[in-house]
């Protein structure tokens, strides 16, 4: 939270100094400027970089007609306790790396466990869950799985994939559970 005011503080003085007229645009004056202009830019690039929360969704194969689950049901899905689906097929969860910050959340929020005990979790079921590297990897894992779900950056969802409200709610609606941090 520090960092952050600092870095608003920063900013606005930045502006400041960029929307007050100059009479001399050479010298120190411009170089004290330009110092300034530099440093925003990298202020800027840093929170960029830094990003805002993920937002996640549950997202299945096309072929599945599972259009809502609660939390409950996600969470048991995703501890391995429920490896059917409606229509008889298998589960298969796909899953990131957990020791990613993002995932670490999301499967605390799901899952209420540590990354520690999920790995375990994942060690002792690996015929139902799949361990993928990005978001791409996933996405194709998902759609061309059978009875698979997967939990995808909502900017990486196509309409390759069919996308699962959580106790009502789609990503991106205020309450909707897989918000990241």
């Amino acid at each position: 939270m520090f960092l952050k005011t600092k870095l608003t503080r920063l900013f606005v003085t930045s502006v400041i100094l960029f929307a007050s007229p100059m009479p001399n645009q050479t010298g120190p004056n411009m170089n004290s400027r330009l110092k300034h202009f530099c440093l925003l830019l990298l202020c800027l690039g840093f929170l960029a970089a830094r990003g805002e929360a993920k937002h996640f969704a549950v997202v299945v194969d096309k072929s599945n007609t599972v259009a809502a689950l609660s939390a409950a049901e996600l969470a048991k899905i995703f501890k391995g306790d429920n490896r059917k689906w409606p229509d008889g097929k298998t589960i298969t969860v796909i899953v990131r790396d957990v020791s990613e910050p993002e995932m670490q959340t999301v499967l605390q929020k799901v899952c209420n466990m540590q990354p520690g005990e999920y790995r375990s979790l994942l060690a002792a079921h690996r015929i139902a869950f799949i361990a993928v590297s990005s978001e791409e990897a996933l996405l194709k894992a998902v759609e061309s799985t059978p009875g698979a779900v997967g939990l995808l950056d909502v900017y990486s969802i196509t309409g390759r994939v069919n996308v699962v409200k959580i106790d009502g709610k789609l990503p991106l609606e205020q309450g909707y559970l897989l918000k990241g941090n």
